[in-house]
């Protein structure tokens, strides 16, 4: 379990980013959300350890990991899936597999990671992870190498981008496989309706601070209005999220 109690953080230049955000992360899918600028990408980084928090205090299963770095807390089972995939020049794709599994994976086992993420594994298998891959396959391989760690708590900011073109329901998929696997807690930022639908809490941030938490059942149509309901499928509008 996830507690964050009061946490704030300010730039260097003393912007406020984020103010008294306090909540907890017990289900099995948190679906973060918001107005963009909000403060969503920025909460994920402090949870991973990417940005120090200023204020407050983040508990994971008790244990204060408020000060701890980002090697300390994957140490702890907390995983991260960057918004924009990192390019790792001179690595093979299964070097990377083998890295977050923490083990030499066999190449079946590397072959099963990416079988699950929609690609076909001895295509990808020996790739460099460099220029030569799309963003969109560098997201899969990313979501793979969560899988290939198995950990606790796994955070995927806006996992959708750049994967259009394979199936959302193969996405959640994944998602649904990964809590079987682990019994962690999954947390994902996104605006996709698709995403918030299998979410068993929504939390809204805008300017910094919790607007609302509840179920999908109570949060999902406000969010979507009467105008998405008409489209199936689409991303929630910013405008409807500053209503609510």
């Amino acid at each position: 379990m996830l507690e964050l109690k009061h946490v704030g953080y300010e730039t260097d230049d003393n912007k406020e980013i984020l103010h008294d955000v306090s909540l907890t992360v017990n289900d099995r899918f948190v679906a973060i959300t918001g107005p963009n600028g909000g403060g969503k990408s920025t909460l994920a980084k402090i949870i991973a350890g990417i940005y120090q928090p200023t204020s407050g205090q983040i508990l994971l299963d008790g244990v204060d990991i408020t000060h701890m770095s980002i090697t300390e807390r994957a140490n702890l089972g907390v995983s991260y899936a960057f918004q924009q995939p990192v390019r790792f020049k001179g690595l093979r794709v299964k070097d990377l597999l083998s890295l977050a599994a923490g083990k030499d994976t066999s190449v079946n086992e590397a072959c099963s990671y990416l079988s699950e993420v929609g690609l076909c594994a001895r295509d990808y298998i020996d790739r460099e992870v460099n220029a030569s891959l799309s963003g969109g396959e560098l997201k899969r391989i990313e979501i793979a190498m969560v899988l290939a760690r198995g950990t606790k708590l796994s955070i995927f900011d806006e996992p959708e981008a750049g994967i259009d073109l394979w199936s959302f329901q193969n996405l959640i998929r994944v998602f649904e496989k990964m809590y079987e696997q682990t019994k962690g807690n999954i947390l994902i930022i996104s605006h996709q309706e698709r995403i918030l639908n299998i979410a068993d809490t929504i939390v809204v941030i805008k300017d910094g601070q919790v607007a609302r938490i509840g179920s999908r059942a109570e949060l999902l149509p406000a969010l979507l209005g009467s105008a998405d309901a008409a489209n199936p499928g689409c991303n929630v509008l910013t405008s409807k999220i500053e209503g609510v």
